[in-house]
């Protein structure tokens, strides 16, 4: 976990802190330190299926904003990242939608074929990190949330954020995973579904990143 967690303080000691990738490390940084803290006093049965759980999934992450290409998912975040009309709470949201849709599901199965498993093995650890992410999901529209007179006019913000839900996106990656596990077995079809999968995540980090704020006039 060390490794991972050391790239993202990296990460948030070169980006400049209004970037969106910024906002977005600085809610998994903290994310991927509560989870290695529970780890270590003992909040998961199984440490070693947690933890590698949790370093294949930060792994997606990173592996993606330093690709040439990322994946569809993540690409309206690292496209918008420096939008002046898109607000630090829907880059948080675009990133954990892209994480969780995806990258969640997708790591789950390289864990289960890491540690010879099948997914059941892994459901209640996932459970446990999802509750992570859930209480940190508070935290983050909390500290990230305009005050209440922007919201009144920025109020198509309060729409997006209205239409995401995190506990739904987890659920879809529980199903996802599954099926991707089930498919391991007929490779082309796996990769069909991901990629399917990678693109319809994207499209809604898309529809989270549209712009609310005022955009600066050029003279």
């Amino acid at each position: 976990m060390e490794a991972v967690l050391a790239r993202m303080r990296a990460l948030d000691e070169r980006l400049p802190p209004q970037d969106g990738v910024a906002v977005f490390n600085r809610v998994y940084l903290t994310v991927t330190e509560t989870l290695d803290r529970r780890i270590g006093r003992g909040d998961f049965p199984a440490p070693r299926r947690a933890e590698t759980l949790g370093v294949r999934f930060a792994e997606r992450y990173l592996a993606a904003v330093e690709a040439d290409r990322a994946p569809a998912c993540w690409r309206p975040l690292l496209q918008y990242r420096r939008h002046p009309g898109i607000r630090p709470l829907q880059h948080a949201l675009a990133g954990i939608n892209a994480h969780i849709g995806h990258d969640l599901a997708v790591a789950v199965v390289s864990t289960c074929r890491a540690l010879d498993c099948e997914p059941a093995a892994l459901e209640a650890d996932f459970d446990r990190v999802g509750d992570t992410l859930v209480a940190l999901e508070e935290h983050i529209r909390e500290d990230l949330m305009p005050g209440p007179d922007l919201l009144e006019i920025a109020d198509p913000l309060t729409h997006l954020i209205g239409s995401w839900s995190l506990e739904r996106a987890r659920a879809g990656a529980w199903a996802a995973a599954r099926l991707l596990w089930s498919l391991r077995r007929s490779p082309d079809l796996a990769e069909e579904f991901r990629e399917s999968l990678d693109a319809g995540v994207g499209l809604v980090g898309r529809c989270l990143l549209t712009p609310t704020g005022r955009t600066p006039v050029r003279a």
